[in-house]
């Protein structure tokens, strides 16, 4: 098997509904498993998220859990996903649903370098940066 790396975000008791909303944005299929699951879940929540992952059918994968009593936990500003490819379609589609009801730092729009960049934070405060890629050819001598 070869080595991935994939998102793994901790949130303070609403991995679920995050996980479900990514689930909505992204597609693809969703296991969650709750500390309840595996025996007694001590302080925490026994229907608490202990592990999530959604893999999509375009090979994305990202992972959750709800943060254990007792253990720190950041707010999502220490990480920033970032979703980046030539399907315009696709990328303005994950952008709408993951700016809607969140905060839009930079508007997707045309950037100097010639792509479609934006950034965002969705309503569970995990930063996105989208990333359409332009006309590789525009600008470029024709090879007439």
């Amino acid at each position: 098997m070869a080595t991935t790396l994939n998102p793994y975000i901790q949130f303070q008791d609403n991995a679920r509904e995050a996980m479900e909303f990514y689930q909505s944005v992204f597609g693809g299929e969703l296991n969650v498993s709750t500390f309840g699951e595996y025996g007694d879940p001590g302080e925490a929540s026994a229907d608490g998220v202990m592990h999530a992952g959604l893999r999509t059918p375009g090979g994305l994968t990202l992972m959750a859990a709800d943060t254990p009593p007792g253990m720190p936990r950041l707010e999502g500003s220490s990480i920033t996903i970032s979703l980046s490819g030539d399907d315009a379609d696709e990328l303005r589609g994950y952008w709408d649903k993951l700016s809607d009801g969140g905060r839009v730092d930079v508007p997707l729009e045309k950037q100097m370098w010639g792509d479609e960049f934006g950034m965002c934070a969705d309503k569970f405060g995990i930063g996105w940066m989208v990333n359409i890629a332009g006309d590789q050819a525009a600008g470029q001598p024709s090879a007439e």
